[in-house]
């Protein structure tokens, strides 16, 4: 399990009000579950760079100072990034911002006022959105996946071997989490048991827990109208295929070996490491997406959530109501990041707001 706080430099000093006791390592283990694993890796990993920070430049990293973050931050949008050559987007340094916080907030203590910081962070912003370059526009703007819509779905599908274990998993898993708007997590969560055939004849329901709204939801999956891209016929073929290999229960998504056969589990020196029961890993499903567009030579970014924004994308274009569609998806009513997963037209179709209004 990855740690939300990192171990403190050697000039971090821990005050608690008194009285007040620490969280006990089950205690704090049980609030890292709640948390999803790419998360944890990323607040772990900004928080480690903002610990060594702190140790060179002599400041004290928990609990941190205002002044602390605020310096940081200035740091931050003037300091070149290795991989990319450019400083942090300002995305990513509001997630910096969130996860020195988290760490204060794991540790027991009361998380520093941040608003120096994002003073900071919004003339930075600024100063992006004013530029004459377009690379500084573009790394002002949230980085976004592609849509998988179905005609993207479709040549992704085309790739795969669907005669293997691999080739029927990796189509359900692109058909079935674009049907029910499925995060990778939410996918390689999902059971065997989590699907269920509708009694009629009509598709199956199936079972997630979206973790975002921390509710069970049970999307109905109708039969598609072309058996290739058929989310319903993809996930039985799978279940059908995972019960030829004698595997009747468990995770629904699992790893393949480079024999097409489930995988047996990982051992690292003599121990078992990972799920026991082979489960997919957030990480690997997202690579599946990645790898079909690839294969496809379909340029872009590829990661699970296209298959989320993709779903909507498709469904609002097919006229589908807004609740209709947030409820299916797991969405809160009135949720306003339903709208940021709507992949927008080029401008000049018949949406434009501008057409028939008398100008």
């Amino acid at each position: 399990m990855t740690e939300i706080v990192p171990v403190r430099t050697e000039a971090a000093v821990e005050t608690r009000p008194s009285g007040r006791r620490a969280l006990s390592p089950e205690a704090r283990a049980d609030v890292e579950a709640g948390i999803p694993e790419a998360t944890r890796r990323a607040y772990a990993n900004d928080y480690r760079q903002f610990a060594q920070w702190c140790e060179a430049e002599g400041h004290v990293g928990l609990p941190a100072e205002p002044e602390t973050i605020t310096e940081y931050v200035s740091h931050l949008i003037r300091t070149p990034r290795p991989r990319t050559g450019r400083p942090y987007s300002p995305a990513s340094i509001e997630r910096v911002i969130a996860s020195i916080r988290t760490a204060h907030q794991a540790a027991g203590i009361q998380p520093p006022t941040t608003k120096g910081a994002r003073k900071v962070l919004s003339g930075y912003k600024s100063g992006l959105s004013q530029s004459d370059s377009d690379a500084d526009r573009q790394h002002a703007e949230a980085r976004r996946v592609n849509a998988a819509v179905p005609s993207t779905l479709r040549k992704f599908v085309a790739t795969l071997d669907r005669g293997t274990l691999k080739g029927k998993r990796d189509a359900a898993l692109l058909l079935l989490g674009h049907a029910v708007a499925g995060r990778a997590s939410e996918m390689v969560s999902l059971n065997i048991a989590s699907v269920t055939q509708d009694p009629e004849g009509r598709g199956i329901e199936v079972l997630v827990y979206r973790k975002k709204i921390k509710k069970w939801t049970r999307p109905k999956v109708m039969y598609g109208t072309n058996p290739h891209t058929c989310p319903v016929r993809a996930t039985l073929a799978l279940i059908d295929a995972m019960a030829a290999e004698g595997r009747t229960e468990g995770p629904l998504f699992v790893r393949v070996d480079r024999h097409g056969r489930i995988a047996p589990p990982l051992t690292r020196g003599g121990r078992q490491i990972g799920d026991p029961t082979g489960r997919m890993t957030t990480d690997a499903a997202s690579d599946v997406i990645q790898a079909a567009a690839d294969d496809a030579k379909v340029e872009g970014r590829w990661r699970s959530h296209s298959l989320r924004r993709g779903f909507v994308t498709a469904a609002r274009a097919a006229g589908k109501d807004l609740i209709d569609i947030g409820r299916h998806g797991g969405w809160a009513d009135g949720s306003k990041a339903l709208l940021a997963y709507i992949e927008e037209d080029d401008g000049w179709g018949d949406n434009n707001p501008l057409i028939g209004i008398g100008l």
